[in-house]
């Protein structure tokens, strides 16, 4: 018997194979998960140098387009020189970009970890000083309740202990980095991991140079392939996709990162004026990094940076926590708005909703990075909704939907089709 194959019966049994591997694939991934995550953990140790790479020209791409367009307006006054632009470029981004990790490795790093080990150092001496200074300020309150008096030196100690054992477990640790010969000790103890994430980071910085110095013909190629496999249609709206990927997370990045800095700045000058404890680096690097996080940043950044200026200088807490506000305010309001824009199209319901998605799947660096993310993932299903319902032909605008009108719309609409189809068939019939 011959058998005889069809388009329809290709596609429903290219279909049935498509289920049945997806349905293997899952199966396969719920009952031997350890063996998939080991298999995946492997990829990524293999692809490490590619992945630092990509980061590394992604994240230093601005600068190095900054510093080309500088220079062609020097070199290229008569004739094109792309290949040396494009180098020198590269290599003064490098150059900078080495410099400022130095400086920060050099100059911030061990002031950091001596406040960190001064801190700990003097705990004990903080405790009192807070607890001095609440006795001082609440004194006859305090001596007319003896029994709140007893419960607050109580909760001091109880606190004092619990902080004390964190704190003696983690200073070993501290005290080994710190130590002479600490970072050939702790090099011995980890030798293969570290080895094996300097060496990845080094390729990756060699991987970055290549990507940075043929860029536009990756992006070519990568233009290439998706017109080769998708549809016309489709493939625009991909790249249209990844170009507007590509503007958020840029923008966002290096606009944050800016902000940052000036931030962290502006709070090491004004801890300085206002003549703050001795730890002005540390908090300032805490206010610095924290306020990369969208929304609770500052917040977060705060809650630290206060409790330290409490332990060391508790008359200063108050002038401390007002200054943060004002400089929250002028972050929030003038410089954040100018630097940032809008860029993320978001409410601040959505923001704090990527912030706990991303920080809980990928810590401190999913807070960062999940939020431009979303924000793209937003963009694209609002898009996909204004075109469905465009298609339906029915109103785009949220306001709308918030009135009783939206239910009188959608029923006349429903029932004009019911009509527009009822009055088709009676035409019909009426030909047959």
């Amino acid at each position: 018997m011959k058998l005889r194959f069809n388009a329809k019966s290709n596609t429903n049994a290219a279909y049935c194979i498509i289920v049945f591997g997806v349905c293997l694939l899952m199966t396969a991934f719920i009952f031997k998960y350890e063996s998939f995550f080991r298999y995946f953990r492997k990829i990524l140790s293999v692809l490490s140098p590619i992945i630092w790479g990509i980061a590394i020209a992604y994240l230093l791409n601005p600068l190095m387009m900054f510093f080309e367009r500088l220079l062609k307006k020097a070199v290229c006054r008569k004739k094109p020189h792309k290949a040396l632009v494009r180098t020198l470029s590269i290599t003064i981004t490098m150059l900078i970009t080495l410099a400022v990790i130095s400086m920060l490795i050099v100059s911030a790093v061990p002031e950091i970890l001596d406040s960190i080990k001064e801190i700990i150092k003097n705990l004990p001496t903080y405790f009192n000083n807070v607890q001095d200074y609440i006795e001082n300020r609440a004194n006859k309150f305090l001596e007319a309740n003896p029994d709140l008096k007893n419960m607050i030196n109580t909760e001091f100690e109880n606190i004092q202990d619990i902080v004390m054992k964190a704190v003696s477990q983690f200073q070993p640790k501290l005290d080994s980095i710190l130590a002479k010969d600490g970072l050939i000790a702790n090099v011995t103890d980890g030798a293969m991991n570290f080895l094996i994430g300097l060496k990845n980071c080094l390729l990756g910085i060699v991987v970055s140079i290549y990507l940075l110095f043929s860029k536009e013909t990756f992006i070519a190629q990568a233009k290439k392939v998706a017109h080769a496999l998708l549809p016309a249609k489709r493939c625009d709206k991909v790249l249209k996709i990844s170009a507007d990927a590509n503007y958020t997370f840029i923008h966002f990045l290096s606009g944050k990162a800016l902000d940052s800095l000036i931030i962290g700045i502006l709070a090491f000058i004004g801890m300085t004026l206002l003549k703050m404890p001795d730890y002005v680096v540390l908090i300032s690097f805490i206010i610095g990094i924290t306020n990369m996080i969208p929304f609770f940043g500052p917040f977060i950044g705060a809650v630290p940076s206060a409790f330290l200026v409490l332990l060391s200088t508790p008359n200063k807490t108050i002038a401390f926590i007002i200054f943060i506000l004002l400089l929250q305010q002028f972050d929030g309001n003038i410089l954040g708005p100018k630097i940032l824009g809008n860029s993320l199209g978001l409410s601040a319901f959505w923001i704090m909703f990527a912030i706990f998605v991303g920080g809980g799947l990928f810590g401190f660096a999913g807070m960062i990075l999940f939020v431009p993310a979303f924000a793209v993932i937003y963009t694209l299903f609002r898009e996909l909704i204004i075109e469905k319902l465009e298609k339906k032909k029915l109103p785009v605008s949220t306001a709308y939907y918030k009135t009783e009108e939206e239910a009188v719309y959608v029923k006349n609409k429903t029932e004009s089709k019911s009509e527009e189809t009822a009055s088709s068939d009676d035409q019909e019939k009426d030909k047959k």
